[in-house]
């Protein structure tokens, strides 16, 4: 077998403190591979943009005018240099489209955001009361996220990587996803404090807490045939939705603030055979307990297992993740017009 990489890079690399849960002698039973950057990014910015609404027919004009607003402010100058686009219908029944927006430059960012972000939800940029906007963003430092690739089309953050890397050793076991991030080799990632919000108007921000973390996880049936694409529907994503669902609805009682499934859309705002499920989580621990231990995702898990296991190198389902800690000071969180259920709002309601 072909030597395996460590999916942390030597750069990244320091002396534990916190033991990795790698098995003595491991091989991995399948390839997966990891986002590879240039040593001299130092940070990056996830920045989620959203349009929320209620489909009415009245509503058209207003919803296409801002989508192309920020169409047009993320393709000017000092845009990202990658962006992704989706949507889904929330638990409340509001459609919401989002505009995932990622950076290698912290400042290129920061000058965006004072003259396109900041007018997305201050009120200023557009009119429509019906419409609900909002932006999340995080700006973790790159020892504070991983990723993870079953194949070698990169998607989110990894859209900023100079190339993938071969096939790693720290994953297919439980805690491969602390192993990957570099930050866990010395830190715990513990949380502390709680959410909090200010209030002005029908602006909201949230005030964040320490080692807050989210994960996107996805699926790509694209290239699949159409035997695999039916196996695939009939059989792995109901179980993967329920999941999603669970999250979405009774996620708080094991410290999910809150999670959305959606579909993922072409340019022209068509929908694509991708997904992905993006949630807030109070820890990673938290987050590690869901997926090691919660029927619903041992469920997923023993889904996708059985998928690829029938198949073998014939699979063409590709899967993905990343996973971020961030510090609170690498968090921001603001909402215009939105119902109080909409990300992270969910975090600070009683």
């Amino acid at each position: 077998m072909d030597t395996l990489e460590s999916a942390i890079p030597a750069h990244l690399r320091c002396p534990r403190s916190q033991p990795a849960r790698t098995p003595d002698g491991y091989q991995p039973p399948y390839p997966a591979s990891v986002a590879r950057f240039k040593p001299e990014t130092k940070q990056v910015v996830m920045a989620y943009l959203g349009l929320q609404y209620v489909e009415a027919a009245d509503a058209g004009a207003e919803v296409d005018g801002a989508r192309r607003w920020l169409a047009e402010s993320l393709a000017g100058m000092r845009g990202p240099s990658h962006c992704e686009h989706a949507r889904y219908v929330d638990e409340a029944g509001f459609t919401t489209w989002v505009s995932i927006g990622y950076w290698d430059d912290v400042a290129t960012f920061d000058d965006w955001f004072d003259g396109n972000g900041k007018a997305w939800t201050d009120g200023s940029a557009l009119g429509g009361a019906s419409l609900g906007r909002f932006i999340e963003v995080l700006k973790p430092s790159v020892e504070r996220f991983e990723t993870l690739f079953s194949s070698d089309v990169p998607e989110g953050v990894a859209g900023l990587a100079t190339h993938l890397s071969g096939a790693i050793e720290e994953h297919a076991y439980w805690g491969g996803m602390r192993d990957r991030m570099p930050a866990a080799q010395a830190d715990l990632l513990q949380p502390s404090g709680q959410p909090g919000v200010v209030t002005d108007g029908l602006r909201q921000r949230v005030a964040p807490q320490e080692n807050l973390c989210l994960i996107r996880s996805g699926q790509d049936w694209t290239m699949a045939e159409a035997d695999e694409r039916r196996m695939y529907l009939d059989d792995v994503e109901p179980v993967l939705a329920a999941g999603m669902v669970f999250l979405r609805d009774q996620g708080r009682d094991i410290d999910c603030h809150a999670n959305r499934y959606m579909t993922v859309l072409d340019d022209a705002g068509q929908p694509v055979e991708k997904t992905f499920g993006m949630s807030w989580w109070r820890s990673l621990v938290a987050l590690e307990r869901w997926a090691e231990s919660h029927p619903t995702h041992v469920a997923i898990f023993g889904a996708a297992l059985q998928h690829l296991g029938r198949l073998g190198p014939n699979a063409r389902l590709k899967l993905y993740h990343e996973v971020t800690v961030a510090t609170a000071a690498q968090q921001y969180f603001e909402y215009f017009n939105c119902h109080p259920q909409t990300g992270m709002l969910r975090a600070v309601q009683g």
